[in-house]
């Protein structure tokens, strides 16, 4: 039987997506990416947010959900459940990285004395001094997490085409990435990826650089959002600690539903 405390985060989570209430502004825009029956990977899914948007912009859409957290997994599997979208979404308890195995899950404690969940991220050994270079806790939890590379995962399940991929994993992104390699190439997906240039550097050995040379070496496009406003950019934005950006290939540019990213596309 799930905890009250598991029972309480499901709740509020299904609540704002029954109103669409506290989405990411990115969120809207899903549904100029989404159409017909697309095979999504959701990557640090958490309680399954955008797994539900995904749901409502696409409803015959196919969402694998990968989420870490032993809590968050529990949640996830509520929401999915009293949504009523299990059939279309999948959760699976795992992080991503660019090796299968098993790894530790570092989740901050906050000043507050609440669980910095948001914040919770994968590493080989537990981290000497603060969880996170851009957060102030008192301490941490450690919880042992299995591992898969989302390639592997796909072959091993029979996936074999993926059309887009919500990606926020706290500065594993690179890792992930890199693990993902062979449907990066084969299907070009569409990618909303939150980039976390200090945590890539302090925690993982990486860059945000890094990261977009994975997607300028495939020929992707890249697109954020300024305001209320989305326009197109080589670099990024400076002077945050983490960001989302849409990438978008050009080779599925004449697929893409009608609406901003098709118009962006064309020009």
């Amino acid at each position: 039987m799930a905890s009250l405390r598991v029972l309480g985060h499901a709740f509020r989570a299904w609540r704002r997506n029954r109103t669409w209430a506290k989405h990411e502004p990115e969120t809207p825009y899903l549904a100029d990416l989404l159409s017909g029956a697309p095979v999504c990977l959701h990557v640090g899914a958490s309680d399954g947010r955008h797994s539900y948007v995904m749901t409502q912009v696409a409803p015959k859409a196919r969402i694998y959900a990968f989420e870490p957290s032993a809590f968050a997994f529990e949640v996830l599997k509520l929401c999915v459940s009293w949504h009523g979208i299990g059939r279309q979404v999948t959760p699976v308890h795992a992080a991503v990285s660019d090796q299968p195995g098993e790894m530790l899950l570092v989740t901050p404690k906050k000043t507050s004395g609440r669980m910095g969940r948001a914040y919770a991220y994968v590493a080989e050994t537990a981290p000497n001094g603060p969880a996170r270079p851009d957060l102030d806790d008192t301490g941490m939890e450690l919880q042992p997490t299995p591992v898969v590379t989302l390639d592997s995962w796909c072959r091993e399940h029979g996936v074999d085409r993926v059309d887009f991929i919500r990606m926020d994993i706290e500065g594993a992104e690179q890792k992930a990435l890199e693990g993902a390699l062979e449907i990066l190439d084969r299907d070009c997906p569409h990618v909303l990826l939150e980039i976390h240039p200090p945590m890539l550097q302090a925690r993982f050995g990486g860059s945000g650089q890094e990261v977009l040379e994975i997607f300028r070496r495939r020929g992707y496009r890249m697109f954020a959002l300024d305001g209320d406003r989305l326009e197109e950019r080589t670099t990024l934005v400076e002077g945050v600690p983490w960001k989302d950006y849409f990438f978008i290939h050009p080779m599925r540019a004449a697929r893409l539903p009608d609406g901003v990213f098709k118009a962006r596309m064309a020009a």
